[in-house]
């Protein structure tokens, strides 16, 4: 007489449950890496808020920085008004098309965005735009 074995009967199955576990990991992983990518050149200051502000194309750009105390950066290089001046002036003969961001604190004072703003616009750079936030 011949005994069945119960192994037999068993079948390999995968088990689907920890593979979806796994997945999602990964994907949240990538996810937040991605977000950490984002190259951004000006330094961290209190953005003014702005209901109305649109997203713009960050690629290839540089970031003016006006900071509270009244410094001036050149995407992270502490610089004078005179220099930003003067690489903007460069900047427009390397670059006809150049793009310009001003990150202005909100505590800044305004006559120093706005000299930054003008300047350009004397030199004839049209894409310029000032960084904000959306309020909360």
């Amino acid at each position: 007489m011949q005994v069945p074995s119960p192994r037999s009967k068993r079948r390999a199955r995968i088990e689907i449950i920890p593979l979806i576990d796994i997945m999602f990991f990964l994907l949240a992983t990538f996810v937040m890496v991605s977000l950490s990518m984002i190259k951004n050149q000006g330094i961290d200051v209190h953005l003014p808020h702005a209901a109305t502000g649109v997203a713009q194309d960050l690629k290839n750009y540089v970031a003016i920085t006006v900071t509270e105390s009244g410094q001036f950066t050149w995407n992270k290089d502490k610089v004078t008004l005179p220099d930003v001046i003067s690489r903007l002036q460069q900047l427009k003969v390397t670059n006809p098309d150049a793009k310009i961001f001003i990150n202005g604190d909100a505590k800044a004072h305004f006559e120093n965005v706005v000299s930054v703003l003008d300047e350009a616009r004397k030199l004839g750079i049209s894409k310029v735009a000032i960084q904000t936030v959306k309020p909360k």
